[in-house]
């Protein structure tokens, strides 16, 4: 025994030094990052559509809660509203407006074997949950199941998901694969093979949203399972395979109080092979946490492309969980070793680049794709490729509209893959070949789809049941004006002056009688009766998910002309101030589901109006954006599971507020000019890719910024006084600092000069 007893200086020192070490650790344990400031329950509830589960940056693989296999707010499969859990399934949508993926699901039981979900807890495995027994953090999700008395945490790699089952003592645990199962979409035929003690795979092939897409996967379970069966329906049926529309599998378990068994599954549209490739090299040991903490450091990189000032830790969480969703899409589709299953439903292999789906083109060349420009730069180039190659493997002489699972589903109306396919040339993006991606273009826009004949001969969509003319037009000629500066820039000078001529028929369905972008007959007549209040949610004749209200302003490419048209910039102003200002109601609101966040004629919850605060800064009135931004941004945005306003749309929604909260938002994307705001937050810094950027940073700050004081009273760039109400993608990727002094009233001289107004390029 050993009774050497320490001085009491050498005691005195360890004790200092011990309660210092102590301290600093304390204070470096409290110091958030900001993955810690994200919520991934924000926008699970109302109308918001997107999923809580485990994913990294897009990736493939998306694990997560079903509550729900279909409706429209039932699209990612998970609603907050919902009380019961019917599994886990690795792949989902964020925010979109139709359900579809879901696919095989895994779900731990104890008890009596069920192989159906049932439509209530108790009548199949279908089990309840409670909001209190769950969390939910990037790249990690977890829930309790009083049913069961099981406790289930996720993760997720890029291309595989990583399930962890702590079991309580019982001879009857089982874990049940269905792949039957699936989010708004029905097998074609599905096959389950149990290889071994350990391994099962097989493929789920479904025809939803966008026609036929398959998924293969391998699944290794931690430890043999003691029993096991195959099935179609709730019978079991002979054998170690099985091949059908209701196929089902159970693994069982005799396991002892806090048993846990972890299951990792690898996914690819490929093959079973390509599934156990992506598996093992991603996932290559059992180390749940280890994945867990790997996911995390993936987000927080990400995340980590703003530091964020702000006062309020509510206003950072609304923040970075809105960044976090804006990560989550487009996904990577290509296996580990390039290959993917492409629009023709045949094998490729991207060479040098990563090929993605999941591209909402509609809602993201918005503002989610240009944001993408500052915040993942090394992805912009992949995601033209991607477009390109989709134009060649499809073989229909179209770039994508809207793919989804490696399919393209051709929702919504224009080719917005154009826009973003300038924006990138415009920005300095150019590791893809521009003459290939410029005759992509000139086939998508005359290519007999959605009406372009018509539109090419008369100068606008005339009116035809379903037609969508208004908005088409309207859409038609910022896809043309996109193609004008493309061509121009490549040299191709005839080919500019003509598509630049085509930008300007949105003036054909502009009736200068009402004020209103109007539907027209063939003949050239207006279509009539007209009612500006209401949704065109019968025949769609008219406007896509809008009113003429929100479709009025969607001139992005010549704001100048449409304030002309509309009689000026007082005239122009308070037509902005009666959208936002009216109290008349949209008559047949509810017809339209995807119209919401509504303040007057104003939809914030859907992306046609998503430039328009931002409109005042053209006609000289920016305080006025100001005012706007801060009323949307308060009214409709928040860090609650209801704190996203309307779908958000593979991020195009968290996108707005994004882009809002720094103080500028792209209401022309391809022009790289981002028209100034009202910062939400007190400073943010965007931290620059040297690869792709002069500048190391660039930094907002908003000096007296607060709730009271939302408007510009003077700004300086670089330290230069500045008053413009605008600044470039140049500017900000130079580095440097914009300081904005906020104050309480507005300084109406500040960005109302015709010079200080955004240009038109």
């Amino acid at each position: 025994m050993n009774n050497y007893t320490a001085p009491a200086r050498i005691r005195r020192h360890f004790h200092s030094s011990f309660t210092l070490a102590l301290m600093l650790t304390a204070t470096l344990c409290s110091a958030k990052s900001p993955v810690d400031y994200v919520n991934p329950m924000i926008g699970t509830d109302a109308h918001g559509h997107v999923f809580p589960g485990a994913t990294v940056p897009f990736g493939m693989v998306q694990l997560s809660p079903d509550t729900r296999d279909n409706t429209w707010d039932g699209s990612s499969g998970y609603h907050y509203s919902d009380t019961s859990i019917l599994g886990f399934s690795h792949n989902h949508l964020t925010g979109t407006g139709c359900p579809d993926l879901g696919n095989i699901l895994v779900m731990p039981t104890v008890g009596d074997l069920k192989l159906t979900p049932g439509a209530n807890p108790g009548e199949g495995y279908r089990a309840r949950f409670f909001h209190g027994d769950e969390t939910a953090r990037p790249g990690y999700y977890q829930v309790f199941l009083p049913d069961y008395n099981v406790k289930v945490e996720l993760t997720a790699t890029a291309r595989a998901g990583f399930h962890r089952y702590t079991f309580p003592a019982t001879t009857a645990g089982h874990i049940i694969v269905d792949l039957q199962h699936g989010i708004g979409n029905k097998v074609v035929e599905s096959q389950l093979t149990i290889e071994d003690k350990k391994t099962v795979s097989g493929f789920r092939k479904s025809n939803g949203w966008g026609g036929d897409k398959v998924f293969f996967f391998v699944m290794e379970f931690s430890r043999p399972f003691d029993s096991s069966g195959v099935a179609q329906g709730d019978k079991d049926v002979t054998g170690q395979q099985t091949t059908g529309i209701e196929t089902k599998g159970h693994f069982d378990f005799k396991t002892k109080a806090g048993e846990q068994i972890l299951i990792r599954v690898g996914l690819s549209t490929v093959s079973v092979e390509g599934a156990r490739n992506n598996l093992h090299v991603e996932i290559s040991d059992w180390d749940f946490d280890a994945v867990v903490a790997a996911a995390r450091k993936q987000w927080n990189s990400a995340l980590s492309a703003m530091t964020v000032e702000a006062k309020d830790n509510n206003l950072k969480e609304t923040f970075y969980s809105s960044l976090y969703h804006t990560l989550m899409a487009p996904t990577i589709l290509n296996d580990v070793d390039g290959q993917f299953r492409g629009p023709d439903e045949k094998v490729h292999t991207a060479k040098g680049y990563n090929y993605y789906t999941e591209l909402s083109l509609w809602d993201t060349f918005r503002a989610e794709q240009p944001l993408l420009t500052l915040i993942q730069p090394q992805r912009v180039d992949d995601i033209i490729n991607t477009m390109l190659d989709h134009y060649t493997i499809f073989g229909q002489g179209t770039l994508p509209v809207w793919t989804e699972g490696g399919k393209e589903n051709w929702c919504m109306i224009g080719n917005h893959a154009i826009p973003v396919i300038t924006e990138a040339y415009t920005k300095g993006f150019r590791n893809w070949n521009a003459e290939a991606a410029f005759d992509a273009m000139i086939s998508s826009t005359e290519k007999n789809r959605e009406q372009l004949d018509s539109y090419r001969k008369l100068g606008y969509v005339p009116v035809q049941n379903n037609a969508q003319t208004v908005s088409k037009t309207l859409e038609y000629a910022y896809d043309d004006s996109c193609i004008a500066r493309f061509a121009k820039l490549l040299g191709k000078t005839e080919l500019a002056e003509k598509y630049a001529a085509h930008s300007q028929n949105w003036q054909n369905v502009f009736d200068p009688s009402t004020g209103f972008m109007r539907g027209k007959n063939a003949d050239g007549s207006w279509l009539t009766p007209f009612d500006d209040n209401a949704t065109d949610s019968i025949n769609f004749n008219e406007y896509t998910e809008a009113n003429a209200w929100q479709f009025n302003f969607f001139v992005l490419h010549n704001v100048p002309a449409l304030i002309g048209k509309l009689g000026g910039d007082e005239k122009f102003i308070s037509r902005l101030d009666e959208m936002f200002d009216t109290q008349k109601q949209i008559p047949n609101l509810k017809m339209i589901p995807d119209v919401t966040g509504v303040i007057g004629m104003y939809s914030q919850g859907n992306e046609p109006d998503h430039h328009v605060a931002y409109l005042y800064n053209y006609a000289g009135q920016p305080w006025k954006t100001q005012t706007r931004v801060r009323q949307i941004a308060n009214l409709l945005y928040n860090n609650t599971p209801a704190g996203i306003c309307g779908n958000d749309d593979c991020g195009q929604t968290s996108a707005w507020f994004v882009f809002s909260a720094l103080g500028f938002y792209p209401v022309d994307p391809a022009s790289g000019i981002y028209i100034l705001g009202s910062p939400l937050v007190d400073q943010v810094t965007i931290n620059l890719d040297a690869k792709f950027a002069k500048g190391h940073s660039f930094t907002v700050v908003a000096k007296n910024n607060s709730a009271a004081n939302p408007y510009i009273q003077s700004a300086t760039l670089n330290g230069k006084v500045i008053t413009r109400s605008w600044i470039s993608h140049a500017e900000i990727t130079a580095g440097g600092k914009l300081v904005l002094t906020m104050g309480p009233q507005p300084n109406k001289t500040f960005g109302a000069a015709a010079a200080d107004r955004p240009p038109k390029i």
